[in-house]
């Protein structure tokens, strides 16, 4: 079903969410989407509380994952849920502000929030992760698929790499590890307000970063950015939550096929 077709099935009605990352849907509105559609999907996104470079937030994983979110939210009859905000970013300790809790405790709340979902009658949910970090989330939907329940991870490394090219990011995914050219770009068009002089001229890269898991990010940068925010703009940020939107449209099918085999 392409954006269009998932508008239609809802009779219009779309997500409302209030200013910044909370949905404002009231119980009454999440009833009326429920009853279009053959089945409900539910779309949580995962960010973290990390340090961004001096230039971008902490939030901002929070912000990215939330931004993606809220475009599927206004494309396809979803139920979007509120973010997590903290999440496993231990890699970068050693920067004040940065919180973390375990893979244990993040597989624990995801699952949770999943079984919640299944109560109510939301039987499929998506997770949206900004931090690349979480590598749990990956274990948490496998396990689920094994079980038989409908959960799925977005975007995979594949819609990243479509979304760089059609916006025209010049940092290779590799490249563009963190606070770079992507993250730089999406809050520049999302979130302006919370993008502070600096990244213009913020510019690291550190391509080999075999041994990251075992010293942690402060061994490949003093600044905590690995990238170039430099490239970064409004206009490449619209277009990578564009790009994002229509390869969300495969997982939505097939996540409403899962839901028509049972």
């Amino acid at each position: 079903m392409s954006g269009s077709g998932a508008r239609a099935a809802a009779g219009g009605e779309t997500n409302s969410v209030a200013y910044g990352v909370l949905p404002a849907d009231t119980t009454e509105a999440v009833r009326t989407r429920g009853a279009d559609v053959s089945a409900q999907v539910a779309v949580l996104p995962v960010g973290s509380f990390e340090q961004h470079g001096p230039f971008l937030p902490l939030a901002t994983d929070t912000l990215v994952a939330c931004a993606v979110a809220r475009e599927i939210a206004a494309a396809y009859p979803v139920h979007l849920l509120p973010p997590v905000t903290v999440s496993c970013s231990h890699e970068h300790a050693d920067w004040p502000g940065t919180v973390s809790i375990s893979a244990v405790t993040l597989h624990a709340v995801v699952s949770d929030i999943a079984a919640s979902l299944r109560r109510s009658g939301v039987a499929a949910l998506v997770v949206v992760n900004g931090h690349g970090g979480n590598y749990v989330l990956g274990n948490v939907v496998q396990e689920a698929s094994a079980r038989g329940e409908r959960m799925a991870l977005f975007p995979a490394a594949e819609d990243w790499e479509t979304a760089r090219e059609r916006a025209g990011v010049d940092t290779s995914l590799l490249t563009d590890m963190h606070a770079g050219e992507i993250e730089t770009s999406i809050l520049l068009h999302a979130h302006p307000e919370f993008v502070r002089p600096g990244y213009e001229s913020a510019d690291f890269t550190a391509d080999d970063r075999r041994h990251l898991l075992t010293v942690g990010m402060s061994a490949y940068t003093e600044s905590g950015v690995i990238g170039r925010p430099s490239l970064g703009s409004a206009e490449k940020g619209k277009e990578l939550l564009a790009s994002l939107t229509e390869s969300f449209e495969p997982y939505f099918a097939l996540l409403m096929s899962e839901a028509g085999r049972e």
